[in-house]
């Protein structure tokens, strides 16, 4: 009589972090190390208000070549204003390559500021997940908490220090799908309205742009997907970039049910959170329309601000410290000892 016997593959398959256990463990994971949240919500606002001096700088360059005033070329819809600008740097080469460049200048420095940023975040969150234990197992205390805290300016700089450079390739890998993508976007958005102009396909040309912008999305959202399980494996094996996306790749599809589980779930967060924002934002507005009150919607807006980009941050780290649990178990198995990636044969006993 034969009997096989459980192999190690069906061991560690039932024994991996289900979906409310990896959530769990990477909220706790985010809210131990809060000031995590706090860094990356200034690198992300750091950038954007870096990107608004270029940017107010060029309408300034464009209502000066235009001789007109700010508030005149800031009127009407925004098609009127971006037609405006783009006519009058277009008929201005120089102002036009200033113009580029320094926005090209901001953006790349900006971004790689947050790059070095994120090697400090992932690698001290990353070190939290690996000695913190199991601590979304009840009953919940403050002493595991602890002991799952390892952000401080020491961890963090050693991890900057250590991962920046492969960080760095990573980011300008992203940068330059984002720049490709953009052009050949914009190449068909703009190529298919000009013929569609000339011709009785107007129709299909908005159908046909409606469904690139849906799958422009769509491809965006896989992207920095993928940039996110790069930068993970890196920082967890220490291996260079190209060995660190074929195991980012081999680990989504090795696991992919449960990734996508946490991917999902993370998604249906922001949307909610972003659909609040909007409709606190458009509360905000109509509360200015009243005399006094209107007064208190400035500090109220940043608050709202404030809260939405802390809230945002906080869901980013609480779904990457969910990634790292799952990739913990792929890595090394439920016991701590056999690699997941590691396939053997079920054993067979002879009875």
């Amino acid at each position: 009589m034969m009997e096989c016997l459980p192999g190690p593959a069906d061991h560690i398959m039932s024994n991996s972090p289900g979906l409310k256990a990896a959530l769990k463990r990477g909220a706790l994971l985010a809210a131990a190390n809060w000031p995590l949240v706090i860094v990356q919500f200034v690198a992300e606002s750091s950038l954007k208000l870096l990107l608004a001096v270029p940017i107010v700088g060029g309408a300034f360059l464009v209502a000066l070549l235009l001789d007109t005033s700010l508030t005149d070329l800031l009127s009407g819809d925004a098609r009127d204003i971006v037609t405006a600008i783009l006519s009058a740097l277009t008929a201005n080469p120089a102002a036009l390559i200033a113009f580029v460049t320094a926005t090209l200048v901001v953006l790349v420095g900006g971004s790689l500021l947050t790059f070095v940023v994120k090697a400090g975040t992932v690698a001290v969150l990353a070190e939290a997940e690996r000695i913190a234990g199991p601590i979304e197992k009840p009953p919940l205390r403050l002493e595991p908490l602890r002991r799952a805290s390892t952000v401080g300016i020491d961890s963090f700089l050693a991890g900057c220090a250590r991962l920046w450079r492969r960080y760095v390739r990573i980011g300008l890998g992203l940068l330059i799908i984002y720049a490709l993508t953009a052009g050949l976007y914009l190449a068909f958005v703009l190529g298919g309205y000009e013929l569609a102009a000339n011709s009785a396909l107007m129709l299909g040309w908005t159908a046909a742009a409606a469904l690139a912008s849906s799958a422009l999305i769509v491809w965006i959202t896989v992207v920095n997907f993928f940039y996110l399980m790069t930068q993970m494996v890196v920082a967890i094996e220490d291996v260079p970039v190209r060995t660190g996306v074929g195991l980012a790749v081999r680990f989504v599809w090795g696991h992919l049910r449960e990734v996508a589980a946490v991917f999902g779930v993370v998604l249906v967060g922001v949307v909610i959170a972003t659909s609040a924002s909007i409709l606190a934002t458009a509360g905000l507005g109509l509360i200015a329309f009243v005399p006094l009150v209107g007064l208190a919607v400035l500090p109220l807006q940043l608050a709202a601000w404030l809260l939405r980009g802390i809230v945002f941050e906080y869901l980013a780290l609480a779904a990457l410290g969910a990634y790292l649990s799952h990739y913990r178990w792929y890595q090394r198995g439920a016991d701590g000892e056999t690699p997941i990636a590691v396939t053997k044969e079920p054993g067979i006993r002879l009875a």
